[in-house]
């Protein structure tokens, strides 16, 4: 799920320890004793996913963020470029998210500089592990990696809480992935065309933010190729599929 709160990247280590623990919810009772959210943050449920096909990537989400039952933005932007052909889809905290986004972006304009060329895609998705894992126990983020380069050409790797990197010819991922398994599964092929891969994204969504009450909102997708970067955006009352 993606959440907002400014005062979330505390966990990174801004505020004492003794202040984390105190406005922290209380894990045990949840099953674990990582962080989760803290009392009163925002609470976002999310769909979001990637797509390879041959010649490049689409990457898509739902647009909406909450504050426990009060939608505090229903056309939220998920999806974030770190490079002029690299994007990431961001579930978990928002400010977690937007934080190790930014990092990224910094780190691999840097290396794309040294190198004197566009990075690869398995570069930035290994950036996004590195910071992921370490600091697995203060964050709560949910990273979709996915672009186009000239050694693997579309590749679309996904870093799920904990901090693994597992590269998929598709990924999905937040609250409402979990109603969509069936449906990917049985609607995906290795052999799908550019417009065709953007449909299945759009379908998907669709049907996880019909039965996902915690998505919804307006669809954005992305297509990444050769020839650089195409932004859709699909409003809510004209998404393929809704009750």
């Amino acid at each position: 799920s993606e959440n907002s709160s400014s005062s979330s990247s505390s966990r990174v280590g801004t505020v004492g320890a003794e202040t984390a623990r105190a406005t922290m919810v209380d894990t045990e009772s949840l099953g674990g004793g990582a962080p989760r959210l803290k009392a009163g943050e925002v609470d976002l449920g999310t769909s979001i996913m990637a797509v390879a096909f041959n010649g490049g990537v689409v990457l898509g989400a739902d647009s909406r963020t909450s504050t426990g039952t009060y939608i505090a933005n229903r056309v939220s932007d998920k999806l974030t470029g770190v490079h002029d052909r690299v994007y990431c889809c961001r579930s978990g905290s928002a400010a977690d998210t937007q934080a190790i986004s930014d990092i990224v972006r910094t780190q691999l304009s840097n290396h794309a500089t040294e190198l004197g060329r566009l990075p690869a895609v398995k570069t930035a998705a290994s950036l996004f592990q590195r910071y992921c894992y370490e600091y697995k126990d203060r964050l709560m983020a949910g990273i979709i990696c996915a672009g186009y380069d000239e050694i693997e050409g579309g590749s679309v790797y996904s870093i799920p809480l904990g901090g693994a990197c597992i590269k998929q010819p598709f990924a999905i991922g937040g609250s409402g992935s979990t109603y969509i398994y069936g449906l990917c599964d049985s609607m995906w092929r290795p052999d799908m065309t550019r417009e065709e891969t953007r449909n299945f994204v759009k379908t998907a969504l669709s049907h996880a933010m019909a039965r996902d009450g915690s998505s919804g909102g307006v669809i954005r997708t992305v297509v990444i190729d050769k020839n650089g970067v195409d932004r859709d955006f699909t409003p809510g009352d004209k998404v393929p599929f809704s009750f």
